[in-house]
């Protein structure tokens, strides 16, 4: 079965390198066809559910699952349903309609459109496609470390943003497989979004009583239970940055390396830009840029003048 994702680049990024004083790597999957990771995860489980029969994909998503699944769908010849919350970007339904995808708005944050695409995946042949929550999904998202470890680079931590903990659980999982027990992994949400914080704080998965973040495709309430179980064996710091810092990351990643990613990618390369102290004592290190498609030049555009950032 060949996937529906592709190998990505991995690049060193001299810019954040010789801000940092250490070595930066950075795993483009910002280039996925989908933009963004998801398709690893996701394309695997909708080519399962093709092969079990499935004569339609549901999904609920504010953007990248979404355009994953509507991908996958189009690529499988499956039609697709997307629940996607009011706050979806246009751009994100513009791309889903481009895909095929019948696109329902359903409320005002991704909770509220996962629960209209349960109900909707009820119906016969219907398969409901979760967006971070399921081993096959995680297992496809290991591909990403694989690729990074056929090129012989061992990284002395990982930084990666954290949603609902679908990227963290395969890569954790990888790391584990590799034997490479030892290499943290700095997993960045932002304020008013940090659900795998709250869960560490708790001792338990809890649900954030609200979202509030422009990078909306971290807003989630609930962490995966797998996510939260990898904290137990796995060294995991958190770490929690403002939109701000993750906007101004995004800013400047497309100065350096010409290349558009939206704020809940910038998260995680914020850490880096900030040379924030959790990475202190790591000597290399390997950013997933994970990607994003609900971003543009004129968003940049609007919020380089919303904080007032210089050049």
């Amino acid at each position: 079965m060949h996937p529906l994702h592709i190998k990505t680049p991995l690049l060193e990024s001299l810019p954040l390198s010789q801000r940092c004083g250490k070595t930066i790597y950075l795993k483009m999957d910002a280039l996925q066809p989908s933009g963004s990771f998801k398709i690893r995860g996701i394309g695997r489980l909708c080519q399962e559910a093709a092969k079990e029969g499935k004569r339609e994909f549901v999904a609920a998503s504010g953007g990248n699952a979404g355009l994953a699944v509507a991908y996958a769908g189009r690529k499988l010849g499956i039609p697709v349903t997307i629940f996607i919350p009011d706050a979806t970007g246009e751009g994100v339904l513009k791309s889903l309609k481009m895909e095929g995808a019948e696109v329902i708005i359903s409320g005002h944050i991704w909770d509220d459109a996962h629960e209209k695409a349960l109900a909707r995946a009820e119906a016969p042949g219907c398969q409901y496609i979760h967006p971070f929550d399921h081993p096959i999904i995680w297992a496809g998202h290991e591909t990403l470390m694989e690729e990074v470890k056929e090129e012989r680079f061992k990284p002395g931590g990982v930084v990666l943003s954290v949603g609902g903990g679908g990227l963290l659980c395969g890569v954790v999982a990888a790391l584990e497989k590799f034997g490479w027990k030892d290499i943290p992994v700095i997993a960045v949400e932002t304020e008013g979004a940090a659900s795998y914080k709250a869960a560490l704080d708790a001792g338990k998965p809890v649900a954030l009583s609200e979202i509030h973040t422009l990078a909306t495709t971290l807003g989630v309430k609930c962490v995966a239970e797998e996510a939260f179980r990898w904290s137990k064996c796995h060294p995991i710091f958190p770490c929690i940055v403002s939109d701000k810092m993750a906007v101004h990351a995004c800013l400047r990643f497309a100065r350096d390396h010409r290349i558009l990613v939206e704020p809940a990618c910038g998260a995680a390369l914020s850490v880096v830009y900030e040379n924030s102290s959790v990475l202190q004592g790591i000597e290399s290190l390997l950013v997933i840029v994970c990607g994003g498609s609900d971003i543009s030049l004129e968003k940049l555009m609007v919020w380089e003048k919303q904080y007032h950032f210089g050049h």
